[in-house]
């Protein structure tokens, strides 16, 4: 009864939900529980005017999924009101699965599955059927359509398809605190009976966990669970169909639950005492020790910042964190002495770095401990006394000078001596020396500050016991300068001054330069040269500020009188010793108009009229260039002609040749003849200016000063020509005048007869072999003279 009634219920409510449709026109079926009845009745004709009697009208049939019997399985009857049973209509049916998966009997109209169904494949099929006259193949009626749905069963095990899952959760999580959802999906159909009604279960994970059994949320079940403890947990969860009843079917799936970590654990020292031995030639910043507290927290959480606690070597030791390994790593902040202090002791705190405010109740997050630090002792190189030392030193001072001194000491328990010496690498090793022993530096070559003014280099310290223990310093030597150069003028040397100019009127500004190095304060001061203060045309007037003006003295200039005027000026500094200089300004007079502009400064300019054009300027240049070229070429004309009157015959050159058979009486012997009788009459007539004859003077006797041994040849040619100049004896200008003079400091002397003291005769020349090879053909000449002499021929 219950079975039927559910039925009922349910063909109502697909009918009444519009799931199925009425034929048109609408035939009548049976219920679907009477398979031996399961008809669809065709209507009768095409649709006319009569009235149908209504009738209950089903348009489709149910088939069972998964049909595993030997037959063919029973799905429907097709019949037409027209099929009388005499076998004159014929079934045809068309559409989903026609042929393959339905076959119809086309005389009864029977239709039946050949293949087994599944309705997760395909849950329905809509096929066409239509009545056909055997006889005439016409359709008996209109084609109809009908559904063949397949109705479910329990085939298909609920699935979890994101599976396995991983979650994670915090530890020390309370109860039913939320970890994650799960999902299972079932093929079956969830509107037909309870196929696909899931329920979720743990079958591994308890009591950890708990999962709702509707919707699949899964939640811590046990408190303060921790991560330090148990990390990971695996979950085995279970969705079964049917609403959880016996006979349903069933899918597993994992769930990975990872306990997150928060702060909970303090840091901890594993001891209360770190003991650590460091030798006291550590540098400084260098790792002298490592400690570690440990927090069983991860991540973030066990982050750990060390700090050393003020006290005994606070000041003289730092710590900080490797963030790789989490230890605390201490550092050496200031050099340790063995022979000052031994050992040091001091505390070091640890606490996390972030917390979680949720655990401050379970204590303080921080640990201390000791740390006792124990020096070695080492042996050490020498110590300089100052890390740099600078010097000053003058330029120009003498080589040898001491200019400073370093020194260096060993500090260790047995001290040894310390030797002294410049690094041979550095620059300064070829201008200054070092003392080994005392470290007194000095000059080894005279310093010029203009040339290198600051000289850097390095001295080593060695002991003497252990060469190979040795310490460096830099040393900076500045040099000083000493006032040795003049301050001169800076540019301009030239300004210019107007016509118009006013007495007083400044008309340039010099300032002075100083190639040495000035200090501070160093102070110019300039003046008129004394030479140029009587009755000057310009003055110097000193501003006492480094500068100076040159002013005006007369009222007016005339570039025609004069164009240049030379200002000598006298500069001097205020160094030790004081420099001065004497520098000529070359001031050039110009034509202005009346507010002191400049019009003009060109030399054509004071010769030619105002406002006369560049055009006319060149044409006036190029007749006087004219006229000059015409003056030049009758001068040569005039020069050609008397040359031709003065040519004579072949005849005449013959008779008026002079013999002088008479020989001279040398260099010097210049009144041997008249010169005067060579020249030719017509031209002695005719320059009436000087005569080529001996002058009837006074014969004053020439007087030669003697000559001093360290006499420049310059003064001594000057002096000749002086004597010759002023002496009215003198030949005359066409006759030859020599100046031969032996230069002094020769190993030979002189080698001229002149001023001899000895003959000829009496000179002996062997000593010239004994003046190496310049000499050899000199000595072979002289000496072959030697050999041959007549006179001692006997």
């Amino acid at each position: 009864m219950l079975t039927r009634n559910c039925l009922s219920l349910l063909l109502w409510v697909l009918f009444d939900g519009g799931l199925l449709t009425p034929l048109q026109p609408q035939p009548r079926q049976t219920l679907a529980t009477e398979p031996t009845e399961n008809v669809i009745h065709l209507p009768g004709r095409w649709p006319h005017f009569q009235r149908v009697k209504r009738g209950w009208v089903w348009n489709q049939f149910f088939v069972l999924e998964e049909y595993m019997g030997s037959e063919p399985q029973y799905v429907g009857k097709l019949h037409s009101d027209l099929d009388k049973g005499e076998g004159t209509v014929k079934y045809t049916l068309s559409g989903d699965g026609a042929g393959t998966v339905f076959t119809i009997d086309e005389t009864t109209g029977d239709i039946h599955a050949i293949r087994s169904l599944d309705r997760e494949e395909k849950p329905f099929y809509t096929l066409r059927a239509q009545a056909v006259d055997i006889e005439t193949r016409k359709p008996l009626e209109p084609e109809s359509e009908f559904i063949i749905k397949v109705q479910d069963i329990n085939d298909n095990e609920p699935k979890f398809l994101d599976g396995p899952y991983v979650a994670s959760v915090p530890e020390m999580s309370p109860v039913g605190a939320y970890v994650l959802q799960v999902k299972a999906t079932d093929a079956d159909d969830p509107t037909y009976g309870n196929s696909a009604r899931v329920v979720y279960s743990i079958l591994q994970g308890q009591p950890y966990f708990s999962i709702d059994p509707k919707t699949g949320v899964i939640r811590t079940a046990l408190p303060n669970m921790d991560r330090e403890v148990k990390e990971q947990y695996q979950v085995l969860i279970q969705a079964k169909d049917m609403g959880g009843q016996l006979g349903g079917l069933a899918g597993t799936t994992i769930v990975n639950i990872t306990l997150t970590d928060v702060n909970d654990n303090p840091p901890r020292f594993p001891k209360s005492i770190f003991h650590l031995k460091v030798p006291e030639s550590s540098p400084i910043g260098s790792a002298i020790g490592r400690i570690r507290a440990v927090d069983p927290d991860f991540g973030q959480n066990a982050e750990i910042e060390y700090n050393i606690v003020p006290g005994d070597g606070g000041n003289l030791f730092d710590i900080v964190t490797d963030e790789d390994t989490q230890e605390g790593v201490i550092k050496l902040k200031k050099p340790l002495d063995f022979e000052t202090k031994k050992a040091y002791t001091f505390k070091v705190e640890a606490s996390n770095v972030h917390l979680d405010h949720r655990f401050h109740s379970a204590g303080p997050f921080k640990d201390t401990a000791t740390v006792k630090i124990s020096v070695l002792d080492v042996e050490e190189p020498p110590v300089f006394s100052k890390p740099l030392y600078t010097m000053e030193v003058y330029e120009d001072t003498p080589i040898g000078t001491i200019i400073g001194a370093v020194t260096a000491q060993d500090l260790d328990v047995g001290s040894s001596a310390v030797r002294y010496f410049i690094d041979w690498k550095s620059d300064g090793d070829s201008y200054f020396t070092i003392d080994g022993t005392e470290g007194t530096i000095a000059t080894n070559e005279l310093l010029d500050r203009e040339s290198t003014a600051q000289y850097n280099f390095s001295i080593i310290a060695s002991k003497v016991s252990n060469p190979l223990l040795s310490s460096k310093v830099n040393i900076l030597i500045n040099v000083l300068d000493v006032n040795e150069f003049p301050p001169e003028i800076s540019v301009p040397y030239e300004t210019a001054v107007c016509e118009n100019a006013k007495p007083g009127q400044i008309i340039q500004i010099v300032s002075a330069a100083d190639r040495d190095l000035s200090p501070a304060g160093q102070q110019f001061s300039f003046r008129l040269s004394p030479e140029a203060n009587i009755k000057p045309n310009f003055t110097v007037r000193d501003f006492r500020n480094n500068t100076a003006g040159i002013e005006t003295r007369r009222n007016g200039y005339s570039r025609r009188q004069q164009e240049l005027y030379f200002l000598p000026v006298v500069i001097e500094d205020s160094s030790y010793p004081v420099q001065s200089s004497t520098n000529t300004m070359t001031i050039r007079v110009c034509r202005c108009d009346s507010d002191g502009t400049i019009l003009s400064c060109n030399v054509e300019a004071i010769f030619l009229p105002v406002g006369l054009s560049t055009g006319a300027l060149i044409a006036i240049l190029l007749c006087i260039v004219i006229l000059l070229a015409i003056v030049v070429l009758y001068v040569a004309l005039r020069r050609q002609k008397k040359k031709d009157t003065l040519m004579t015959s072949k005849e005449d050159i013959r008779d008026n040749v002079i013999h002088y058979d008479d020989e001279g009486g040398g260099e010097e012997d210049t009144q041997a003849f008249d010169i005067g009788a060579l020249r030719n009459p017509k031209v002695i007539e005719d320059n009436k200016i000087r005569r080529d004859i001996k002058p009837d003077s006074l014969c004053l006797p020439r007087q030669r000063p003697p000559v001093e041994d360290n006499t420049d040849i310059r003064d001594f040619i000057n002096q000749r020509l002086q004597e010759n100049d002023v002496d009215p004896t003198a030949p005359p200008y066409d006759s030859l005048a020599t100046y031969a003079y032996e230069g002094n400091g020769s190993v030979a002397d002189s080698l001229s007869s002149i001023d001899s003291l000895t003959t000829e005769a009496d000179q002996d020349y062997d000593y010239l072999t004994d003046w190496g090879p310049r000499f050899k053909v000199l000595a072979d000449m002289f000496g072959e003279e030697e050999s041959y002499n007549p006179d001692k021929v006997t």
